[in-house]
């Protein structure tokens, strides 16, 4: 399992991170083209990527039966497992549409699946990373729904249902998501006192120092100082924006593929 908590970068190496890519959201043309472009978006970071990280939300729905996963998503997974195979290690967060990954991606492919945030040193920097679903202030109802989810009783209700019905229930459910039904643009900056993420970033901050705060689940591409000698970066989302970051052992900025 390439797990990578510490990696010192060679000259010309960078480590790359992206999240939200919502692969399965309605409509499935639309998702299609996605995994098509993220496929090429590998491809290209491949020659110089010393890791990778998926910061959760790569699927807009996942569940792993005993002896059954979604259907779909061939191309994306066969790329993982190249360039798995390769030695580049690949890291993955879970989000609040994919939470119920278990341990297919590390049984299969070598890539560690984590719940939680974690920190890892990047040459002289560290960072926190995770998906941010549930972080901060605010948002109670969402916290109490992911105590709920996040239940075994709960998974273990699920799996019993079959899943042509239990997929079926969860693309239903996806066609009345954010993801589904906004526009290119809709997300918006709210403030100081609403950025959750931000202030959990800055809760953090006074705690222990990161130099890099990476987190996704905001759907909108962002680069805040936490203190002057802190950043908080939000990758945005693949559905239209199709942001990524990029650290190269010094700097780490947003790109746009």
């Amino acid at each position: 399992m390439n797990a990578v908590d510490h990696l010192p970068l060679a000259p010309g190496q960078r480590i790359y991170f992206a999240s939200d890519f919502h692969l399965g959201a309605f409509p499935a043309e639309h998702s299609r083209e996605r995994e098509q472009a993220i496929v090429r978006w590998l491809d290209l970071i491949r020659p110089d990527a010393a890791a990778i990280f998926l910061v959760g939300d790569v699927f807009d729905f996942w569940f792993e039966y005993k002896h059954a996963i979604p259907k779909g998503f061939i191309r994306f997974q066969g790329k993982l497992a190249e360039l798995a195979d390769a030695g580049i290690p690949i890291t993955l967060f879970t989000g609040n549409h994919d939470m119920w990954m278990n341990q297919y991606f590390t049984d299969e492919l070598g890539i560690p699946v984590f719940r939680q945030p974690r920190s890892y040193q990047f040459g002289e920097k560290r960072f926190l990373i995770g998906h941010g679903d549930g972080l901060g202030p605010g948002d109670h109802v969402y916290k109490q729904l992911k105590k709920v989810f996040e239940n075994p009783l709960a998974r273990q209700a699920f799996r019993w249902i079959h899943p042509d019905l239990g997929v079926g229930l969860a693309q239903a459910w996806s066609r009345r998501s954010r993801v589904s039904n906004s526009k290119k643009g809709e997300e918006q900056f709210l403030g100081e006192e609403r950025e959750w993420l931000w202030l959990y970033c800055q809760a953090v901050e006074s705690q222990q120092h990161h130099d890099y705060y990476i987190f996704g689940h905001r759907h909108l591409p962002l680069d805040l100082a936490v203190t002057p000698s802190s950043r908080y970066i939000n990758l945005g989302e693949w559905v239209s924006a199709r942001t990524y970051g990029v650290f190269d052992g010094t700097t780490m900025v947003l790109e746009r593929f």
